[in-house]
């Protein structure tokens, strides 16, 4: 829970009975490697902010091959939509590439919390506003380069990803095969 209020922190105060309101709320949830947080066509009950762990998003196309669309790694958060009202069924899936642990909230809770606390929604928006900056620089720079360029940002950017993230993913993420991916990890060592 510490590492949640020392995020939220970062984007803005909170004083002593916020942060109490906050703790109450929250309650503790550990995936196992494998399990989904979130999966496409499903109504999404909870926010969470993942303290332990890495998460990837992927989906399928319309080939039914299994893309992975980006990672999520300790110290962010997972919303739900735009609107905390809004009954956000996601076209993607949330999965546990290791044995996860988050801090979470229902999506009731959450909007206790918008709804009590001054200053809750600017503090989300930040968080958001970051977020979605950090997917279009990941997003962006993967159109504009090769293969192999791509491998050698990633393993720059995401080091502490290179050993935890199975090849295959980082293969998918990257938009290349696995055999390729194989072959570039070969030639530039």
């Amino acid at each position: 829970m510490q590492e949640f209020l020392s995020y939220l922190l970062q984007f803005g105060s909170l004083n002593q009975q916020q942060i109490d309101l906050i703790s109450k709320k929250a309650t503790s949830l550990k995936l196992s490697k494998d399990d989904y947080f979130w999966e496409a066509g499903k109504m999404v009950r909870q926010i969470g902010f993942l303290t332990e762990g890495v998460i990837r998003i992927c989906y399928y196309n319309n080939k039914a091959e299994e893309i992975t669309r980006y990672f999520i790694d300790e110290n962010h958060l997972i919303l739900a939509g735009d609107d905390i009202d809004e009954h956000y069924i996601p076209s993607v899936y949330l999965q546990a590439i290791t044995d996860c642990h988050l801090v979470v909230f229902s999506k009731k809770d959450w909007k206790e919390i918008n709804d009590t606390i001054i200053g809750w929604e600017n503090i989300v928006q930040k968080i958001t506003a970051k977020t979605h900056r950090e997917k279009i620089e990941r997003r962006s720079e993967l159109i504009s380069q090769d293969a192999t360029e791509r491998y050698l940002d990633f393993i720059n950017k995401y080091p502490a990803l290179l050993n935890r993230v199975p090849l295959a993913y980082i293969a998918s993420y990257l938009g290349i095969t696995q055999s390729s991916l194989s072959r570039i990890r070969k030639n530039i060592r």
